[in-house]
């Protein structure tokens, strides 16, 4: 009887230890951060304005109580304002081309304090010195953008030439976390090319026929030039910034050109060995 009792004993011992080591490990393995929204609160007769460093890319309203749509003109500036009066609490996520998430809580409230909200600075960032660090606007995106537009040719070889159409890349740029494209963009026809799009992606090398090949797309922060049409027996020069990125040994990056309405399509591949050489924005 003693050797039961002491055997059920060990048996209920093992059984907590291997919960407790399960819960342990569960633990540390599904931890979130949570962030922390911004409360905002909103009326039916004043408009509340939300000012972001880069444009936005999509806004997502938890209710329809609340009214939002980017400034006429403006990419960067989202205008707020209550459906009705004295709606239950929802929420406001706004997404920049930046990759940064914006959460808000919504209030309803008859007389707001503030209207006018700019994020472009954010104090909440502080360097080993304790200053603020400085945030790369969009603004400066297109001034540095404007720069490159008027740099030299740095990259030679680096084309694809089609249907007397020529796509070129002859320089790439860097500048905090952004890379600048510099294309030439050629029509050596008499007929207009109309761009239908211009873009940018991370494709996968196709070693194997049966290996499925995997498209990430990469949306500029900011373009500068003419990307709606190459004049006949013309060219044009365009500037590209996009977030920064590298790219793995098994992927590269395609740049494509689709003519709208049109079969002239072009395709210039761009390895992880060429982007590793932009130069600095002086």
């Amino acid at each position: 009887m003693k050797l039961i009792a002491a055997l059920i004993i060990i048996e209920i011992i093992l059984l907590f230890l291997t919960k407790e080591s399960f819960s342990q490990t569960s633990k540390d393995k599904f931890q979130a951060t949570i962030i922390e929204a911004y409360p905002l609160k909103i009326t039916l007769n004043k408009t509340t304005n939300l000012i972001f460093p880069y444009s936005i890319k999509s806004v997502d309203r938890g209710s329809a109580d609340v009214l939002a749509q980017k400034a006429k003109g403006v990419e960067n500036i989202l205008l707020v304002k209550a459906g009705r009066e004295n709606f239950t609490q929802t929420n406001l996520s706004v997404i920049t081309t930046d990759g940064k998430l914006y959460s808000f809580v919504i209030d309803y409230i008859n007389n707001p304090i503030a209207i006018n909200f700019s994020f472009e600075t954010d104090t909440s960032i502080i360097n080993a010195a304790g200053h603020p660090k400085p945030l790369y606007t969009e603004a400066d995106i297109q001034m540095d953008a404007k720069k490159v537009l008027m740099q030299k040719r740095s990259i030679h070889g680096m084309n694809d030439f089609r249907y007397q159409v020529q796509l070129s890349v002859i320089g790439i740029y860097i500048k905090n976390n952004v890379i600048f494209f510099q294309i030439i963009l050629k029509n050596n026809s008499n007929i207009n090319y109309d761009i239908d799009m211009l873009r940018f992606f991370v494709h996968d090398e196709r070693r194997f026929k049966r290996t499925a090949s995997q498209e990430i797309d990469i949306q500029p922060l900011n373009v500068c030039g003419d990307t709606s049409v190459i004049k006949g027996r013309s060219k044009t020069l365009v500037v590209f910034a996009l977030p920064k990125f590298t790219i793995p040994n098994t992927k590269y990056l395609s740049i494509q050109l689709m003519e709208e309405d049109g079969g002239r399509h072009l395709q210039l591949p761009i390895y992880n060995r060429t982007i590793l050489k932009a130069k600095p924005i002086n």
